[in-house]
């Protein structure tokens, strides 16, 4: 390569040099001299290889850079073509993709089709999915009567009548909203919320509203979760009650609230894997019964180990792993706020994904993600 580019520095070197050159050689010996010279570099075969692997690494690089170019203008275009019109909401301090609490289940079918996926949450109620291959990914819960009771996005669809919107500082929400809640009440209990947490919760006009902050990307705004206040009084535990179906709710939520971080940052989605799932959940069950956290067991398996063991083929994997949560929503949102997990969430190499989730007697969740590539 340093052979190939001294040789176009000696060209563009004697081409600049031609008209003094001119002046002080006889053109014919100086002809006889330069066909001979070249008469050598067509039959000096090292040369030509240097020359060819000069080429194709130039060839490599010029590619690669255009299409970085050509997936940087493609998701300019992508965003300019898909950004949602937010409009400040009328009824409630907050809107999420210009849906407000208490709107009617009909009319956002109607203007957005059916949910992509419809899985139990903590409330005993469904969350229910809406994307577009996880762009403006949100997600809604409806109570009895069919009215939005619940919103969830972590992506450019906040809308406020205080200014809260995705990206903004921690200190500019306390600004606008005041000092948050320090716990909440549960019957006779009071749970406190850990001081210096990456959420702050509110309950403002009768609804509990927790921002989730990115201490990532300097403690800005990256999710919010609007949730109705009878609907919270209505779960007296802190911790749901647990059943195979909220087990199977957790799992697919955590799934797709990676793949919306993922496409946030511009990356592929994962593909769900059926086969890893077994070996998350399997984990999360062992932590649970045997009451440890640990991405080692305690027969010493790493987690490589126990994907090998369950005839998982990879190039490359990794896991991530959560405790005491009491949602997908929390869980997530601490992950990516851990900066080892969240590379995980945001490895580009990674192509499926299975998630584990199992209780402990206490009802605390356990929560394993295994991702991996072929």
């Amino acid at each position: 390569m340093t052979r190939f580019l001294l040789l176009l520095a000696c060209i563009f070197l004697f081409i600049f040099s031609w008209p003094t050159i001119k002046e002080h050689v006889n053109i014919n010996d100086f002809q006889k001299a330069i066909d001979s010279k070249i008469s050598d570099l067509k039959n000096n075969k090292e040369l030509q290889e240097t020359i060819e692997t000069g080429s194709e690494k130039i060839q490599q690089a010029w590619n690669q850079l255009t299409s970085r170019i050509n997936e940087q203008q493609r998701n300019t275009e992508s965003n300019q073509e898909n950004k949602i019109d937010l409009k400040t909401p009328s009824n409630h301090l907050f809107s999420i993709n210009n849906i407000e609490l208490g709107d009617k289940e009909e009319s956002i079918t109607k203007h957005l089709g059916k949910a992509k996926r419809s899985s139990l949450n903590e409330y005993g109620e469904n969350w229910n999915t809406y994307h577009d291959n996880y762009q403006h990914f949100f997600m809604v819960m409806y109570d009895k009567n069919h009215k939005v009771s619940g919103l969830y996005t972590n992506q450019n669809l906040i809308a406020s009548t205080k200014g809260i919107k995705l990206g903004i500082s921690k200190d500019k929400v306390r600004k606008n909203l005041g000092n948050p809640l320090t716990g909440i009440q549960k019957g006779f209990i009071n749970y406190q919320f850990q001081k210096n947490s990456d959420f702050d919760v509110y309950l403002l006009d009768g609804v509990y509203v927790t921002i989730f902050y990115d201490k990532h990307e300097k403690n800005t705004v990256t999710a919010m979760q609007l949730i109705r206040q009878d609907i919270e009084q209505k779960k007296k535990d802190y911790y749901p009650a647990v059943s195979s179906a909220l087990v199977n709710g957790f799992e697919y939520q955590l799934f797709d609230l990676t793949n919306s971080s993922r496409v946030m940052h511009h990356l592929p989605i994962l593909t769900w894997d059926q086969h890893v799932r077994i070996t998350a959940r399997d984990h999360s069950l062992d932590m649970a019964k045997n009451q440890y956290f640990e991405h080692t067991n305690l027969k010493g398996q790493s987690p490589f180990d126990r994907m090998s063991q369950d005839h998982i083929t990879f190039l490359m994997a990794g896991e991530n792993i959560a405790y005491g949560q009491l949602s997908s929503i929390f869980a997530h949102e601490g992950l990516m706020n851990s900066l080892g997990h969240r590379e995980n969430i945001l490895q580009k190499g990674y192509k499926y994904l299975g998630v584990g989730v199992a209780f402990n007697e206490k009802s605390q969740p356990y929560y394993t993600e295994n991702f991996y590539a072929k």
